[in-house]
């Protein structure tokens, strides 16, 4: 679609900045990455009256210095894309802290519109805003919104149409910092403007500033640009700071931070802002925190939560994935009715139809875990979560930051290790960062969903949401006794404090839970159609190839000819079918997939995995959905092509399965190895391949020692073999 402009939605997180988004482009939206980062960029298109305009949605940043990848990546594109407008969504009932990054915004020059969100929570503490006089004072648009109900929307649309028809030019709005700073900051414009330094890309005010800030970033630019100069004003920087420490011992970055805080100060008592204070009265998500974060309510509220999230899940998805896999299993009969025997035939119906089929199969419980999943977090719910938890984490020596992480992991069902790994970044000690990103691929991502789904749903069918639940305490358990491992060997040190801002309870719009759903969703069915599909079709060609040898059909054709002169009727097509499933697994067994995992039984054995397993658990690697798709084509394989009997069914009938076994292959698949997009990515926020190689080598030995305890443990005690 062509558009007429391009703006950005920026602000502080937990502002209702996506909510916004969301009511703004609707399932007109994609997601992607930022160039070279790993930051995700969204971006959509609102279209009203014959105007089009792309909305990008920038990270949700508390300021623009570089301390955080978002904030640089938000800095950037504002400063190298220069849209038309930026709307800068602010928190109404906590406005002095967010129009700390309007100050930014208004230094750094951007045409400017305010969107006054959550007005109603506001009101509802008792503060009133005089958004007409906040827009006078600012120089700047203010339009008062509550996102999540529609409201103020379409004016919001208006008024930034007609800012960026205006065509206005960037111009920074300077704050004063003091005759100490702003003396300095004088002298280096100066320089900044006569030498040209920056200036095609950085606001030469703005420059100065960040140099004062300490930004690294910018400094390390200045000195690929202009060496002699950077070091200069590097200089005059210094000389300030010793000034600043001998009269006030301080440092330039928190004069900036004061000045700017006192500018808004000046602000809001010109009449913006005020309160009407009831000292009896609590605020609704006060009130509410009384019960869910109480210490000893709290957690059985949270396990109570997570119980109830997986009934919902598993209750309303028994149909749906039914359906599915009934329509997965038409697909492959009637490919299979039309292809001629061969290995193309095979190809299509048991390594593609059978092993994509099997993960896709899911996609019904791995949505309504997602929307699960997007009604805790926009609800507020999940920032809760981590505020109980911070105690307990700190006994591991872990930090209250590391619980996001791990629920971005999967600590609740569905999550990815990916972007966990990659929240670490908001921990300031390296080793509580290390121990999180090192221990955060222990928990349930989606990944791991069809597999644990699969196995609970096959030998544990009248207990799924327990024994989900349970797999989910585990994981936490686990990863928290590992950390606290790495933390008293590899990674000792002390603990950092923990300050988290808890955002006000919001009941969560159905559009804005069904986009939400509907991304996550689509990205998984993405990952079986590329990822899965290819490893997939590799495992085939391994578990086909080389076939068998020449000895070994002529065994198979001359047991074929006896049945034939010894039987007739159903008794001969018995026959064939069983000389037919013993060719299938032979071949199975003798192809290079067949072989390494014959090769691996010499230890496997002890957690009870045969071959097959094996074969599975190796794809794995690549993605845990994987072992679904494996296990899918083995069995097809090794079994009549027109077999359409799901994979539960078939490994309930398999005689070396049993409820024994798939718990201790339910242990393995949850510790075991990190796929490896999860291991590049621990790779590149720990800044060593050691890093990567160790979570790939601790956790498979790891989890092969607790598969092997389960097992053994549990035939000792006569719980099955």
């Amino acid at each position: 679609m062509e558009v007429d402009f391009e703006i950005a939605l920026a602000g502080n997180p937990n502002a209702g900045k996506t909510t916004l988004f969301n009511a703004l482009t609707g399932s007109r939206q994609h997601v992607g990455n930022y160039p070279g980062v790993t930051v995700e960029k969204k971006e959509g298109v609102w279209e009203r009256g014959g105007t089009a305009v792309r909305i990008v949605d920038l990270p949700g940043t508390y300021s623009l210095t570089a301390y955080s990848e978002e904030e640089v990546v938000a800095r950037d594109y504002l400063l190298n894309a220069r849209p038309k407008v930026v709307v800068n969504i602010v928190d109404a009932a906590n406005l002095e802290r967010n129009l700390y990054l309007t100050s930014q915004f208004m230094e750094m020059g951007v045409p400017l519109v305010l969107a006054l969100n959550m007005i109603d929570v506001a009101r509802d503490r008792g503060i009133s805003i005089d958004h007409a006089r906040l827009g006078r004072l600012l120089g700047v648009p203010v339009v008062p919104i509550v996102a999540r109900k529609g409201q103020g929307i379409g004016d919001l649309m208006s008024e930034v149409v007609r800012v960026a028809e205006q065509g206005r030019e960037w111009h920074a709005s300077p704050i004063s910092y003091g005759d100490d700073l702003d003396a300095v900051l004088l002298e280096m414009v100066a320089k900044i403007r006569e030498a040209s330094f920056l200036t095609a890309s950085y606001p030469p005010r703005w420059t100065a500033i960040k140099l004062l800030e300490g930004d690294r970033r910018i400094r390390e630019r200045g000195m690929g640009e202009n060496p002699e100069l950077c070091a200069e004003l590097m200089d005059l920087v210094e000389s300030l700071t010793d000034h600043l420490q001998e009269t006030m011992g301080t440092f330039p970055e928190a004069v900036i931070a004061d000045h700017r805080y006192g500018y808004i100060k000046s602000i809001l008592i010109q009449g913006v802002m005020s309160h009407q204070f009831d000292a009896g009265r609590l605020h609704t998500s006060d009130k509410i925190d009384k019960v869910l974060t109480n210490r000893f309510l709290g957690p059985l509220i949270m396990v109570a939560v997570l119980m109830g999230l997986y009934q919902f899940t598993f209750s309303l998805s028994e149909a749906p994935i039914g359906w599915v896999e009934a329509f997965f299993d038409w697909l492959a009969n009637a490919a299979g009715g039309v292809l001629p025997d061969g290995h193309l035939k095979s190809l299509v119906v048991s390594g593609i139809i059978r092993g994509v089929g099997g993960v896709l199969g899911f996609v019904p419980l791995i949505m309504l875990m997602f929307f699960g999943l997007a009604f805790l977090e926009d609800s507020g719910y999940l920032a809760r979560v981590a505020f109980m938890l911070d105690r307990v984490f700190r006994t591991f020596g872990l930090h209250g930051n590391s619980v996001m992480a791990y629920i971005v992991s999967g600590g609740i069902a569905g999550g990815c290790a990916v972007p966990g790994v990659m929240a670490t970044r908001t921990l300031r000690s390296r080793r509580e960062r290390m121990a999180t990103l090192l221990t955060a691929p222990f928990m349930n991502c989606g990944a791991k969903l069809p597999v644990l789904a699969l196995l609970i749903g096959t030998f544990f069918a009248e207990h799924q949401a327990r024994f989900m639940l349970l797999s989910t305490l585990l994981a936490w358990l686990v990863a928290l006794c590992v950390a606290k491992f790495f933390r008293m060997t590899i990674l000792r040190g002390e603990p950092t404090p923990f300050v988290m801002e808890l955002p006000p309870y919001r009941f969560p719009t159905l559009k804005g839970l069904l986009i939400h759903t509907w991304e996550k969703t689509w990205r998984y069915i993405q990952k079986a159609g590329t990822v899965i599909l290819g490893v997939s079709i590799l495992l085939w060609a391994m578990m086909t190839y080389p076939g068998l040898p020449a000895a070994d059909k002529a065994h198979f054709a001359s047991q074929r000819r006896e049945a034939a002169a010894r039987y007739h009727g159903a008794a001969l097509n018995r026959a064939l079918a069983a000389i037919s499933a013993a060719e299938a697994e032979k071949k199975l067994e003798g192809s290079a997939a067949g072989r390494l995992g014959r090769a691996l039984e010499s230890v496997s054995w002890l957690p009870g995995f045969d071959w097959r397993t094996n074969i599975a658990l190796l794809g794995g690697v690549a993605a845990k959905e994987v072992i679904v798709s494996t296990l899918s084509t083995a069995y097809a394989l090794a079994g009549p092509e027109d077999d359409g009997r799901p994979l539960a069914e078939i490994l309930a009938a398999q005689p070396g399965w049993s409820p024994l076994l798939s718990l201790s292959l339910i242990v393995f698949t949850m510790f075991y190895a990190p796929c490896v997009i999860t291991v590049v990515c621990i790779v590149k926020e720990a800044g060593s391949w050691r890093w990567g190689l160790f979570a790939m080598a601790f956790n498979t030995g790891f989890a092969f020692v607790l598969s092997t305890l389960v097992y053994r443990l549990g035939a000792a005690f006569g719980l099955g073999g």
